[in-house]
Protein backbone atom coordinates (compact mmCIF):
# COMPACT_ATOMS: atom_id res chain seq x y z
CA UNK A 1 0.00 0.00 0.00
CA UNK A 2 1.35 3.26 -0.87
CA UNK A 3 2.49 5.28 1.48
CA UNK A 4 2.02 9.31 1.41
CA UNK A 5 4.96 11.48 1.93
CA UNK A 6 3.56 13.42 4.75
CA UNK A 7 3.17 10.27 6.74
CA UNK A 8 6.74 9.36 5.83
CA UNK A 9 8.12 12.63 7.30
CA UNK A 10 5.79 12.71 10.15
CA UNK A 11 4.68 9.32 11.36
CA UNK A 12 6.21 6.36 10.06
CA UNK A 13 8.90 4.66 12.09
CA UNK A 14 12.45 4.51 11.02
CA UNK A 15 12.98 0.30 10.05
CA UNK A 16 9.16 0.36 8.00
CA UNK A 17 9.67 -0.47 4.60
CA UNK A 18 7.42 1.92 2.40
CA UNK A 19 5.88 2.14 -0.98
CA UNK A 20 6.18 6.07 -1.83
CA UNK A 21 5.29 7.72 -5.18
CA UNK A 22 5.70 10.92 -6.54
CA UNK A 23 6.97 13.56 -8.58
CA UNK A 24 11.11 14.59 -8.64
CA UNK A 25 11.68 17.86 -7.67
CA UNK A 26 15.80 17.64 -7.89
CA UNK A 27 18.49 14.77 -8.21
CA UNK A 28 22.30 14.85 -7.47
CA UNK A 29 24.85 11.90 -8.01
CA UNK A 30 27.70 10.91 -5.82
CA UNK A 31 30.92 9.81 -6.89
CA UNK A 32 30.72 7.39 -4.81
CA UNK A 33 27.84 5.81 -7.16
CA UNK A 34 25.02 6.93 -5.45
CA UNK A 35 22.32 9.47 -5.82
CA UNK A 36 20.45 11.60 -4.10
CA UNK A 37 16.69 12.13 -5.36
CA UNK A 38 13.85 15.07 -3.51
CA UNK A 39 10.33 12.93 -4.09
CA UNK A 40 7.33 15.26 -3.30
CA UNK A 41 3.65 13.99 -4.04
CA UNK A 42 1.95 16.95 -2.92
CA UNK A 43 0.68 15.69 0.63
CA UNK A 44 3.32 17.79 2.41
CA UNK A 45 5.48 21.00 1.52
CA UNK A 46 8.70 19.29 2.74
CA UNK A 47 10.41 16.59 0.43
CA UNK A 48 11.20 13.04 1.23
CA UNK A 49 15.05 12.21 0.17
CA UNK A 50 15.28 8.92 -1.34
CA UNK A 51 19.02 7.15 -1.52
CA UNK A 52 19.16 5.38 -5.05
CA UNK A 53 22.38 3.18 -5.05
CA UNK A 54 24.00 1.22 -7.73
CA UNK A 55 22.26 -2.17 -5.91
CA UNK A 56 19.37 -1.40 -7.85
CA UNK A 57 19.27 -2.92 -10.90
CA UNK A 58 19.65 -0.99 -14.32
CA UNK A 59 20.99 1.75 -11.95
CA UNK A 60 23.11 3.36 -14.76
CA UNK A 61 20.04 3.67 -17.37
CA UNK A 62 17.77 4.22 -14.60
CA UNK A 63 18.84 6.94 -13.44
CA UNK A 64 19.32 8.68 -16.43
CA UNK A 65 15.63 8.89 -16.53
CA UNK A 66 15.30 10.35 -12.81
CA UNK A 67 15.03 13.98 -13.88
CA UNK A 68 13.35 16.93 -13.15
CA UNK A 69 9.34 16.78 -13.71
CA UNK A 70 9.48 12.51 -13.88
CA UNK A 71 6.91 10.50 -11.68
CA UNK A 72 8.92 7.69 -9.49
CA UNK A 73 7.44 4.56 -7.68
CA UNK A 74 9.65 3.50 -4.98
CA UNK A 75 9.65 1.00 -2.01
CA UNK A 76 12.40 0.94 0.56
CA UNK A 77 13.03 1.15 4.18
CA UNK A 78 13.05 4.46 5.77
CA UNK A 79 16.12 5.00 8.15
CA UNK A 80 17.13 8.33 10.61
CA UNK A 81 19.06 10.58 8.55
CA UNK A 82 22.41 11.87 9.32
CA UNK A 83 21.74 15.03 7.62
CA UNK A 84 20.64 18.46 8.96
CA UNK A 85 17.35 19.37 8.51
CA UNK A 86 15.29 15.92 7.84
CA UNK A 87 14.80 12.87 10.14
CA UNK A 88 14.39 10.41 7.73
CA UNK A 89 15.47 9.04 4.43
CA UNK A 90 14.20 6.41 2.03
CA UNK A 91 16.99 3.64 1.02
CA UNK A 92 15.88 2.46 -2.06
CA UNK A 93 15.02 -1.34 -2.96
CA UNK A 94 13.52 -0.81 -6.05
CA UNK A 95 12.43 2.09 -8.29
CA UNK A 96 10.11 2.60 -10.99
CA UNK A 97 9.98 5.74 -13.40
CA UNK A 98 6.14 5.93 -13.72
CA UNK A 99 6.70 8.97 -16.17
CA UNK A 100 9.78 10.36 -17.62
CA UNK A 101 10.10 13.92 -18.23
CA UNK A 102 12.45 16.15 -20.42
CA UNK A 103 14.14 18.42 -17.62
CA UNK A 104 15.22 20.57 -20.61
CA UNK A 105 12.17 21.28 -21.91
CA UNK A 106 10.12 21.03 -18.16
CA UNK A 107 8.78 24.67 -17.72
CA UNK A 108 9.32 24.23 -13.79
CA UNK A 109 13.10 24.67 -13.33
CA UNK A 110 15.61 24.88 -10.43
CA UNK A 111 15.00 29.03 -10.30
CA UNK A 112 12.29 30.87 -9.20
CA UNK A 113 9.45 31.89 -11.48
CA UNK A 114 7.39 34.71 -11.40
CA UNK A 115 3.58 34.85 -10.61
CA UNK A 116 3.13 35.86 -14.02
CA UNK A 117 4.39 33.35 -15.88
CA UNK A 118 2.96 30.76 -13.22
CA UNK A 119 -0.38 31.48 -14.32
CA UNK A 120 0.50 30.65 -17.66
CA UNK A 121 1.10 27.42 -17.09
CA UNK A 122 -1.64 26.63 -14.54
CA UNK A 123 -1.66 22.68 -15.30
CA UNK A 124 2.14 22.65 -13.93
CA UNK A 125 2.02 25.53 -11.62
CA UNK A 126 0.45 23.03 -7.95
CA UNK A 127 4.17 21.50 -8.55
CA UNK A 128 5.95 24.49 -7.24
CA UNK A 129 6.00 25.49 -3.65
CA UNK A 130 3.99 27.91 -3.32
CA UNK A 131 1.32 26.28 -4.95
CA UNK A 132 1.24 23.18 -3.38
CA UNK A 133 1.68 25.06 -0.25
CA UNK A 134 -1.75 27.41 -1.76
CA UNK A 135 -3.96 24.46 -2.26
CA UNK A 136 -3.08 22.42 1.07
CA UNK A 137 -3.79 26.04 3.17
CA UNK A 138 -6.92 25.90 0.66
CA UNK A 139 -8.10 23.06 1.28
CA UNK A 140 -7.79 23.80 5.52
CA UNK A 141 -9.94 26.44 5.17
CA UNK A 142 -12.73 24.66 2.90
CA UNK A 143 -12.75 21.83 6.04
CA UNK A 144 -12.56 24.33 8.51
CA UNK A 145 -15.60 26.52 7.27
CA UNK A 146 -17.65 23.36 6.44
CA UNK A 147 -16.66 21.73 10.00
CA UNK A 148 -17.25 25.83 12.06
CA UNK A 149 -20.93 25.20 10.48
CA UNK A 150 -21.43 21.60 10.76
CA UNK A 151 -20.80 21.93 14.49
CA UNK A 152 -23.23 24.14 15.31
CA UNK A 153 -26.08 22.62 13.83
CA UNK A 154 -26.17 24.95 10.46
CA UNK A 155 -27.33 23.22 7.35
CA UNK A 156 -25.35 22.78 4.29
CA UNK A 157 -27.50 23.79 1.35
CA UNK A 158 -26.85 23.93 -1.98
CA UNK A 159 -28.05 27.18 -3.77
CA UNK A 160 -28.85 27.19 -8.28
CA UNK A 161 -25.83 28.07 -10.35
CA UNK A 162 -28.02 29.20 -13.27
CA UNK A 163 -31.01 31.68 -11.56
CA UNK A 164 -32.94 34.33 -13.35
CA UNK A 165 -32.69 36.52 -10.33
CA UNK A 166 -30.16 39.38 -10.02
CA UNK A 167 -29.40 39.12 -5.89
CA UNK A 168 -27.08 42.37 -6.76
CA UNK A 169 -29.64 43.98 -8.85
CA UNK A 170 -26.28 45.25 -10.59
CA UNK A 171 -26.54 43.23 -13.52
CA UNK A 172 -23.39 41.87 -14.09
CA UNK A 173 -24.40 38.22 -15.02
CA UNK A 174 -22.98 36.38 -17.31
CA UNK A 175 -25.86 34.85 -19.59
CA UNK A 176 -26.82 31.43 -19.95
CA UNK A 177 -28.45 30.51 -23.38
CA UNK A 178 -29.18 27.76 -25.45
CA UNK A 179 -30.12 29.84 -28.45
CA UNK A 180 -27.95 29.50 -30.84
CA UNK A 181 -25.71 32.67 -30.85
CA UNK A 182 -25.39 32.10 -34.78
CA UNK A 183 -28.69 32.76 -35.47
CA UNK A 184 -30.41 34.83 -33.18
CA UNK A 185 -32.46 36.22 -36.07
CA UNK A 186 -35.12 33.67 -36.05
CA UNK A 187 -35.66 34.12 -31.98
CA UNK A 188 -35.96 38.21 -32.54
CA UNK A 189 -39.49 39.36 -30.85
CA UNK A 190 -42.13 40.28 -33.69
CA UNK A 191 -41.45 44.13 -32.83
CA UNK A 192 -38.99 45.23 -35.83
CA UNK A 193 -36.03 47.77 -34.51
CA UNK A 194 -35.41 51.22 -35.27
CA UNK A 195 -32.31 51.48 -37.64
CA UNK A 196 -28.85 50.88 -36.06
CA UNK A 197 -30.77 49.28 -32.92
CA UNK A 198 -30.84 45.30 -32.13
CA UNK A 199 -33.74 43.19 -32.53
CA UNK A 200 -34.82 42.34 -28.85
CA UNK A 201 -34.99 38.63 -28.40
CA UNK A 202 -37.51 36.49 -27.69
CA UNK A 203 -36.63 34.32 -24.52
CA UNK A 204 -40.00 32.45 -24.81
CA UNK A 205 -38.30 30.13 -27.13
CA UNK A 206 -34.91 30.07 -24.53
CA UNK A 207 -34.56 26.86 -21.92
CA UNK A 208 -36.15 28.22 -19.28
CA UNK A 209 -38.61 30.58 -21.21
CA UNK A 210 -36.52 33.60 -19.61
CA UNK A 211 -33.22 35.26 -19.47
CA UNK A 212 -31.22 33.51 -17.28
CA UNK A 213 -27.64 33.52 -16.26
CA UNK A 214 -24.87 32.30 -13.57
CA UNK A 215 -25.39 33.34 -9.78
CA UNK A 216 -23.87 36.09 -8.05
CA UNK A 217 -24.92 34.82 -5.05
CA UNK A 218 -26.44 32.05 -2.72
CA UNK A 219 -28.01 34.77 -0.79
CA UNK A 220 -31.37 34.44 -1.82
CA UNK A 221 -32.20 31.28 -1.81
CA UNK A 222 -30.56 30.96 1.53
CA UNK A 223 -33.14 32.82 2.89
CA UNK A 224 -36.04 30.44 2.25
CA UNK A 225 -34.55 27.49 3.65
CA UNK A 226 -33.38 30.00 7.15
CA UNK A 227 -37.30 30.92 6.99
CA UNK A 228 -38.33 27.33 6.62
CA UNK A 229 -35.44 24.25 8.24
CA UNK A 230 -33.30 27.26 10.31
CA UNK A 231 -29.68 28.12 10.21
CA UNK A 232 -28.07 27.34 6.80
CA UNK A 233 -25.42 28.03 4.94
CA UNK A 234 -24.49 27.91 0.95
CA UNK A 235 -21.02 27.21 0.16
CA UNK A 236 -20.34 27.31 -3.64
CA UNK A 237 -18.89 28.94 -6.80
CA UNK A 238 -20.37 32.17 -7.91
CA UNK A 239 -19.46 34.39 -11.01
CA UNK A 240 -19.16 37.85 -12.26
CA UNK A 241 -18.93 39.44 -15.06
CA UNK A 242 -17.29 42.60 -14.54
CA UNK A 243 -14.73 43.32 -17.11
CA UNK A 244 -12.18 44.02 -13.70
CA UNK A 245 -8.81 43.34 -14.72
CA UNK A 246 -7.57 44.29 -11.04
CA UNK A 247 -5.61 41.93 -8.16
CA UNK A 248 -8.60 42.15 -6.31
CA UNK A 249 -11.22 40.75 -8.75
CA UNK A 250 -12.07 37.20 -10.64
CA UNK A 251 -14.60 35.94 -12.82
CA UNK A 252 -15.33 32.95 -11.10
CA UNK A 253 -15.18 32.64 -7.36
CA UNK A 254 -16.50 31.14 -3.99
CA UNK A 255 -18.87 31.94 -1.69
CA UNK A 256 -20.02 30.96 2.11
CA UNK A 257 -23.23 32.65 2.61
CA UNK A 258 -24.99 31.57 6.33
CA UNK A 259 -28.22 32.93 6.70
CA UNK A 260 -29.80 32.23 10.16
CA UNK A 261 -33.77 33.29 11.02
CA UNK A 262 -34.22 35.01 14.38
CA UNK A 263 -30.61 36.65 14.27
CA UNK A 264 -30.73 40.84 13.84
CA UNK A 265 -27.52 42.55 13.51
CA UNK A 266 -25.95 42.38 16.13
CA UNK A 267 -25.92 38.60 16.47
CA UNK A 268 -25.00 38.86 13.17
CA UNK A 269 -22.19 40.46 13.38
CA UNK A 270 -21.02 38.14 16.89
CA UNK A 271 -20.99 35.03 14.30
CA UNK A 272 -18.73 36.86 11.78
CA UNK A 273 -16.83 37.63 14.28
CA UNK A 274 -16.23 34.25 15.94
CA UNK A 275 -16.69 32.48 12.27
CA UNK A 276 -13.48 34.30 11.13
CA UNK A 277 -11.18 33.62 14.02
CA UNK A 278 -11.97 30.01 14.67
CA UNK A 279 -11.06 29.52 10.81
CA UNK A 280 -8.01 30.82 10.99
CA UNK A 281 -7.29 29.18 14.30
CA UNK A 282 -8.12 25.88 12.50
CA UNK A 283 -5.65 26.50 9.34
CA UNK A 284 -3.03 27.47 12.07
CA UNK A 285 -3.21 24.87 13.83
CA UNK A 286 -3.07 22.18 10.63
CA UNK A 287 -0.98 23.71 8.16
CA UNK A 288 2.45 25.41 10.20
CA UNK A 289 4.57 24.66 7.93
CA UNK A 290 2.74 25.88 4.77
CA UNK A 291 2.09 28.99 6.79
CA UNK A 292 5.98 29.50 7.73
CA UNK A 293 6.52 29.29 3.99
CA UNK A 294 4.19 32.28 3.21
CA UNK A 295 5.61 34.13 6.50
CA UNK A 296 8.85 33.54 5.46
CA UNK A 297 8.99 33.83 1.12
CA UNK A 298 5.42 36.09 0.84
CA UNK A 299 4.73 38.38 3.45
CA UNK A 300 6.53 39.13 6.45
CA UNK A 301 4.44 39.84 8.92
CA UNK A 302 1.85 36.63 7.67
CA UNK A 303 1.42 35.18 11.08
CA UNK A 304 1.92 38.18 13.26
CA UNK A 305 -0.83 39.34 11.53
CA UNK A 306 -3.23 36.31 11.75
CA UNK A 307 -2.33 35.71 15.44
CA UNK A 308 -3.83 39.72 15.54
CA UNK A 309 -7.02 38.59 13.82
CA UNK A 310 -7.70 35.37 15.62
CA UNK A 311 -6.55 36.98 19.20
CA UNK A 312 -8.83 39.97 19.48
CA UNK A 313 -12.10 41.21 19.62
CA UNK A 314 -13.35 43.23 16.63
CA UNK A 315 -13.48 46.94 16.92
CA UNK A 316 -16.80 47.81 16.18
CA UNK A 317 -18.08 51.14 14.71
CA UNK A 318 -20.55 52.93 12.24
CA UNK A 319 -20.33 53.96 8.77
CA UNK A 320 -20.52 57.76 9.96
CA UNK A 321 -18.18 57.58 12.55
CA UNK A 322 -15.42 56.03 10.33
CA UNK A 323 -15.98 58.49 7.67
CA UNK A 324 -15.00 60.99 10.31
CA UNK A 325 -12.04 59.30 11.35
CA UNK A 326 -10.58 59.44 7.93
CA UNK A 327 -11.49 62.88 7.12
CA UNK A 328 -9.87 63.70 10.17
CA UNK A 329 -6.87 61.49 9.36
CA UNK A 330 -4.71 64.06 7.13
CA UNK A 331 -4.09 61.11 4.85
CA UNK A 332 -3.98 61.84 1.44
CA UNK A 333 -5.97 58.79 -0.57
CA UNK A 334 -6.24 58.17 -4.16
CA UNK A 335 -10.21 58.17 -3.64
CA UNK A 336 -12.12 61.09 -2.04
CA UNK A 337 -14.16 60.38 1.26
CA UNK A 338 -17.04 61.83 2.03
CA UNK A 339 -20.35 60.50 3.46
CA UNK A 340 -22.48 58.67 0.93
CA UNK A 341 -19.72 57.43 -0.83
CA UNK A 342 -18.48 53.77 -1.42
CA UNK A 343 -15.29 52.93 0.99
CA UNK A 344 -12.62 51.89 -1.04
CA UNK A 345 -9.60 48.90 0.25
CA UNK A 346 -7.30 51.71 1.09
CA UNK A 347 -9.88 52.97 3.69
CA UNK A 348 -10.58 50.01 4.82
CA UNK A 349 -6.71 49.30 5.36
CA UNK A 350 -6.16 52.69 6.55
CA UNK A 351 -8.92 51.48 9.24
CA UNK A 352 -7.39 48.19 10.43
CA UNK A 353 -3.78 48.70 9.42
CA UNK A 354 -2.51 52.42 10.52
CA UNK A 355 -5.85 53.83 12.57
CA UNK A 356 -6.51 50.55 14.88
CA UNK A 357 -4.40 48.27 14.21
CA UNK A 358 -6.88 45.62 14.65
CA UNK A 359 -10.06 43.78 12.75
CA UNK A 360 -12.91 46.37 12.23
CA UNK A 361 -16.84 45.57 11.83
CA UNK A 362 -17.94 48.64 10.29
CA UNK A 363 -22.19 49.10 10.39
CA UNK A 364 -25.12 51.39 9.28
CA UNK A 365 -24.12 52.48 5.98
CA UNK A 366 -26.14 54.84 3.40
CA UNK A 367 -28.78 53.01 1.68
CA UNK A 368 -27.94 54.33 -1.47
CA UNK A 369 -24.93 52.61 -1.72
CA UNK A 370 -26.09 49.36 -0.55
CA UNK A 371 -28.85 46.50 -1.87
CA UNK A 372 -32.71 46.26 -1.50
CA UNK A 373 -32.43 43.21 0.87
CA UNK A 374 -30.52 45.24 3.78
CA UNK A 375 -33.06 46.56 6.38
CA UNK A 376 -34.05 50.14 6.20
CA UNK A 377 -33.12 52.15 9.44
CA UNK A 378 -36.25 54.70 10.98
CA UNK A 379 -33.25 57.41 10.38
CA UNK A 380 -33.92 57.10 6.51
CA UNK A 381 -31.05 57.46 5.51
CA UNK A 382 -28.86 54.30 6.05
CA UNK A 383 -29.41 50.17 6.53
CA UNK A 384 -28.59 47.54 8.71
CA UNK A 385 -25.65 46.60 7.35
CA UNK A 386 -22.46 45.26 8.01
CA UNK A 387 -18.78 45.13 6.77
CA UNK A 388 -16.10 42.94 8.36
CA UNK A 389 -12.95 44.73 7.63
CA UNK A 390 -9.11 43.01 7.99
CA UNK A 391 -5.75 44.05 7.98
CA UNK A 392 -3.66 42.98 4.33
CA UNK A 393 -7.08 42.81 3.04
CA UNK A 394 -9.79 45.38 3.88
CA UNK A 395 -13.20 43.61 3.54
CA UNK A 396 -13.56 40.02 4.20
CA UNK A 397 -17.29 39.82 4.90
CA UNK A 398 -20.30 41.66 3.61
CA UNK A 399 -23.56 40.82 5.22
CA UNK A 400 -26.64 42.83 6.70
CA UNK A 401 -30.09 42.30 9.21
CA UNK A 402 -32.35 41.19 5.89
CA UNK A 403 -35.44 43.42 5.40
CA UNK A 404 -38.71 41.61 6.85
CA UNK A 405 -40.89 44.00 6.29
CA UNK A 406 -43.12 43.39 2.63
CA UNK A 407 -44.30 46.74 1.95
CA UNK A 408 -40.50 48.68 3.31
CA UNK A 409 -38.97 45.79 1.00
CA UNK A 410 -41.40 46.83 -2.23
CA UNK A 411 -40.19 50.24 -1.67
CA UNK A 412 -36.82 49.58 -1.79
CA UNK A 413 -36.84 47.06 -5.01
CA UNK A 414 -38.22 50.29 -6.54
CA UNK A 415 -35.79 52.59 -5.16
CA UNK A 416 -33.28 50.19 -6.37
CA UNK A 417 -34.71 50.11 -10.17
CA UNK A 418 -36.07 46.35 -9.79
CA UNK A 419 -39.38 45.08 -10.43
CA UNK A 420 -40.91 43.65 -7.34
CA UNK A 421 -42.63 41.26 -9.76
CA UNK A 422 -39.66 39.23 -10.87
CA UNK A 423 -39.24 38.78 -6.87
CA UNK A 424 -42.57 37.49 -5.86
CA UNK A 425 -41.39 34.30 -4.09
CA UNK A 426 -38.72 36.49 -2.41
CA UNK A 427 -41.98 39.05 -0.99
CA UNK A 428 -44.49 35.87 -0.48
CA UNK A 429 -41.56 35.03 2.29
CA UNK A 430 -42.53 38.41 3.82
CA UNK A 431 -46.20 37.82 3.93
CA UNK A 432 -46.16 34.04 5.24
CA UNK A 433 -44.57 34.01 8.66
CA UNK A 434 -41.62 36.55 8.59
CA UNK A 435 -39.04 36.92 10.67
CA UNK A 436 -36.03 39.20 11.08
CA UNK A 437 -33.36 37.45 9.76
CA UNK A 438 -29.77 38.03 8.68
CA UNK A 439 -26.63 36.15 6.82
CA UNK A 440 -23.67 37.39 5.29
CA UNK A 441 -20.78 36.59 2.32
CA UNK A 442 -17.49 35.44 2.99
CA UNK A 443 -15.40 34.97 -0.58
CA UNK A 444 -13.26 32.01 -0.16
CA UNK A 445 -10.66 33.65 -2.36
CA UNK A 446 -10.36 36.86 -0.11
CA UNK A 447 -9.99 34.64 2.87
CA UNK A 448 -6.91 32.70 1.50
CA UNK A 449 -5.30 35.94 0.06
CA UNK A 450 -5.77 36.60 3.99
CA UNK A 451 -4.27 33.57 5.15
CA UNK A 452 -1.31 33.35 2.92
CA UNK A 453 -0.16 37.07 2.71
CA UNK A 454 -0.63 36.58 -1.49
CA UNK A 455 -0.72 39.94 -3.21
CA UNK A 456 -3.22 38.81 -6.06
CA UNK A 457 -6.54 36.98 -5.91
CA UNK A 458 -5.62 35.03 -9.51
CA UNK A 459 -3.29 32.93 -6.98
CA UNK A 460 -5.76 31.77 -5.07
CA UNK A 461 -7.82 29.81 -6.71
CA UNK A 462 -6.62 26.89 -8.48
CA UNK A 463 -7.83 28.12 -12.35
CA UNK A 464 -8.36 31.62 -12.27
CA UNK A 465 -11.12 32.96 -14.91
CA UNK A 466 -10.73 36.36 -15.89
CA UNK A 467 -11.33 38.81 -19.02
CA UNK A 468 -9.77 37.62 -21.77
CA UNK A 469 -8.20 34.70 -19.62
CA UNK A 470 -10.09 30.77 -19.54
CA UNK A 471 -8.09 28.34 -20.79
CA UNK A 472 -9.59 25.52 -18.89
Amino acid sequence: MRTKVADCLKKTAPGTIVDVRGWVRTRRESKQGFAFIELNDGSSFANLQIVADKSLPDYEELIKLVQTGASLAVTGELKESPAQGQKVELHAQTLKVLGQADAAKYPLQKKGHSFEFLREKAHLRPRTNTFGAMARVRNAICDAIHRYFQDRGFLYIHAPIITTSDCEGAGHMFQVTTLDLAKLGQFQGSRSSEAGKPFEIDYTKDFFGKKAGLTVSGQLEGEIFACSVGDCYTFGPTFRAENSNTTRHLAEFWMIEPEMPFYELEDNMALAEDFVRSVIKNVLARCPDDLQFFNDRIEPTLLATLENISGHDFIKLTYTEAVEILLKSGQSFEYPVGWGKDLQSEHERFLTEKHFKQPVILTDYPREIKSFYMRANDDGKTVRAMDVLVPGIGEIIGGSQREERHDVLISRMQECGLNPADYWWYLELREYGTVPHSGFGLGLERTVQMITGMQNIRDCIPFPRTPKSADF
